[in-house]
């Protein structure tokens, strides 16, 4: 087994690195964009990858844009948010054509945030979410 080690990977062509098995079979992909940021009050990113900023939709309501477009609207999205110290979970939502929502595009998608107990939308002061896909 070999190790490889070194300070940046770049793909010969215009895509990010494939990992792949000895047969050539992809058996991985790397996250294509993520953010960390509280959402009470203004919405401040503590850090992020490929997300140039957020648009806040109102109580528990998000858009995250992308910096680099990804090559299709058929990703993964999967989210965390922070307790309220109370033992109120909270769930994220990605959004669909509904009324508060949007189809997922290359460039953005839509997410809200809504407490379990009560399916109210909540603003969490920390809120995290990464895409995975093309």
């Amino acid at each position: 087994m070999s190790t490889v080690k070194a300070a940046n990977l770049q793909n010969t062509g215009s895509g990010a690195p494939a990992f792949k098995n000895s047969s050539g079979t992809e058996i991985g992909q790397l996250v294509k964009a993520w953010v960390n940021f509280d959402a009470t009050g203004t919405v401040t990113i503590a850090n992020s990858f490929n997300v140039s900023s957020i648009t806040d939709g109102g109580q528990g309501r998000y858009q995250v844009n992308f910096t680099t477009a990804l090559g299709n609207a058929n990703y993964v999205v999967s989210g965390t948010v922070g307790m309220d110290g109370n033992g109120n979970e909270s769930i994220v939502c990605l959004n669909d054509t509904s009324s508060n929502g949007m189809t997922p595009t290359t460039s953005a998608f839509r997410f809200t945030v809504v407490q379990a107990s009560t399916l109210d939308y909540k603003d969490k002061d920390i809120t995290a979410v990464m895409v995975i896909g093309d």
